[in-house]
């Protein structure tokens, strides 16, 4: 059995819809105002973060059929905790309540008049959000249709009506790059990628996307995976001509508008300038249904997750308690979210990205019982050492240690980590067989 080209679509709407959020929106923009004239370089780089592997995260999970059973290579303490740690992070804990404040603190709270009360119209607005959230991740059959056929082909043609008429009315003015982008654009771009967090999303929604296609009819193992990876790439490539256009519209306009500090202002300068005060609408309209399918994609799939691996409460409940929480984190701001987000993703990224590419590989690597414990475990002290450093913690004799890494200062320390890890396990293997 097969998917009709109308059903992969759908699927691949579906997809693309979930990881398309927050960080989705303001980064390629702001990526391209600061990197000026090298954003080509940075944005080849920024695609390879977040475009390519949240694609191979979503291949690798359904192939093990659940990040558990993946992270379980590394061993049943890792897996126990790694696991729910990812699902809370990306979650209730950060990645569900910095979608919901996102839309409101960009495009809405700017435009509210000068004595209403923050505080008062953030709740109401996160309430009304959180409420057709939790609505539409109650009936998670019904996402291929609500999503597929209706909210990802508007927010499609929202974006895609911005960039034309941006090419048709837009002001150009390329600037020269700033900051670190002056001398290492792809370093930071790679970087950069991490903010959007679809590479760890991609770990929970590649169950989700799995037992959707399974809905259809289809459960031939084999079958399914196949589904699975074109509905991946042709959603890849969705997010990529989208990242491409907004870094490109934030790259036009480096010259022109003063460097605030996220990419929502790049959007906000850009939008008024082409559409004058109408263009609030607009910009409200898809800083709204953006962040609505990631949220509504992140409650089910964790709701997924801990009604299969706790089984004590049902899956609606789940959706209840997490919609609930998230809505109470949200309500402390967007500053405060984003303040705990960097260390968060420094830490989780590196163990995600070596875990998905090692779980690829994975017949290689079957054979020998160290190869994934010693090189997740290394990778792991390497960067939680390093997210700790961004918040002023350190640790005397390993921390200097770490500083003679190559690529330490840039966050990408791990890099090396890897391939002497890697040589550590095969003489580990080698020399206790040998025994």
């Amino acid at each position: 059995m097969q998917l009709s080209k109308k059903q992969l679509i759908m699927v691949s709407f579906m997809l693309f819809s979930m990881f398309f959020g927050a960080g989705n929106l303001i980064f390629p923009p702001f990526l391209g105002q600061n990197a000026g004239s090298n954003a080509i370089y940075a944005i080849i780089a920024f695609l390879i973060t977040a475009v390519l592997l949240p694609v191979l995260g979503i291949i690798v999970v359904a192939k093990f059929k659940g990040l558990d059973n993946l992270s379980s290579k590394v061993g049943f303490g890792f897996a126990s905790i790694y696991t729910v740690l990812i699902y809370l992070s990306i979650g209730p804990g950060l990645g569900i309540p910095r979608a919901a404040s996102v839309p409101f603190e960009m495009a809405i709270a700017p435009y509210l008049p000068k004595d209403a009360s923050f505080t008062l119209w953030m709740l109401v607005y996160s309430f009304v959000f959180f409420l057709i959230a939790m609505w539409l991740a109650l009936t998670p059959n019904k996402l291929v249709n609500r999503m597929g056929k209706f909210l990802t082909p508007t927010l499609l043609f929202l974006i895609c009506l911005l960039f034309i008429s941006f090419l048709l009315n837009g002001r150009i003015d390329i600037g020269e790059p700033v900051g670190k982008y002056v001398d290492n654009p792809m370093v930071v771009g790679f970087l950069e990628g991490y903010n959007t967090m679809d590479a760890i999303a991609a770990l929970n929604f590649g169950l989700v996307i799995s037992l959707t296609i399974q809905s259809f009819g289809m459960k031939e193992k084999k079958a399914v995976l196949r589904t699975t990876t074109r509905a991946a790439l042709v959603a890849g490539i969705i997010l990529s001509l989208i990242y491409i256009m907004l870094a490109y519209l934030g790259m036009s306009t480096s010259g022109l508008y003063p460097i605030q500090e996220n990419g929502a202002w790049t959007l906000r300068y850009i939008v008024h300038d082409v559409f004058g005060d109408v263009g609030a609408v607009l910009l409200a309209a898809i800083f709204t249904i953006a962040c609505l399918t990631t949220c509504v994609g992140l409650i089910t799939s964790i709701s997924e997750f801990f009604s299969r691996r706790y089984p004590r409460l049902k899956y609606k409940q789940y959706v209840l308690i997490i919609t609930f929480v998230s809505f109470l984190i949200c309500n402390l701001g967007l500053t405060t979210i984003l303040s705990i987000s960097l260390p968060i993703l420094n830490a989780i990224y590196p163990i995600s990205i070596v875990l998905m590419l090692m779980g690829l590989c994975d017949r290689w690597f079957a054979k020998n019982p160290y190869f994934y414990p010693i090189v997740i475990y290394a990778v792991l002290l390497e960067s939680v050492l390093s997210s700790l450093e961004t918040v002023g913690l350190k640790f005397g004799f390993f921390t200097e240690l770490f500083h003679l890494l190559p690529f330490y200062d840039l966050g990408l320390g791990w890099l090396i980590i890897v391939p002497i890890a890697f040589f550590v396990a095969y003489g580990c293997n080698k020399l206790l067989k040998k025994a």
